[in-house]
């Protein structure tokens, strides 16, 4: 998220109905947010999401073998990760 921790020096205007408004108000005070904070930390989230399965990577011939054999073994046990999700986490 580079690009949220960048200086803040762009505007961007949006215009929305008094029901949408308020309905941002709501959420935004629930996040302990001011609206502009709230709104754009959603886009930022929803535009990495968007963007995630765009993204495009190249392999040789020989490197998508080796990707394809690694995707094709079986699973593995993981008991330390088992036993972490099992677990409750420091929130209950």
């Amino acid at each position: 998220m580079t690009a949220a921790v960048a200086s803040k020096s762009e505007r961007i205007d949006v215009r929305a109905s008094l029901p949408v408004k308020q309905l941002l108000q709501e959420a935004a005070r629930a996040a302990h947010k001011n609206v502009s904070e709230f709104m754009l930390d959603a886009a930022v989230v929803a535009a990495n999401q968007m963007l995630a399965d765009r993204l495009r990577f190249e392999l040789s011939p020989q490197q998508w073998k080796a990707f394809q054999a690694a995707l094709d073994q079986p699973v593995s046990a993981k008991p330390k990760l088992k036993k972490l999700l099992n677990e409750p986490g420091l929130l209950g």
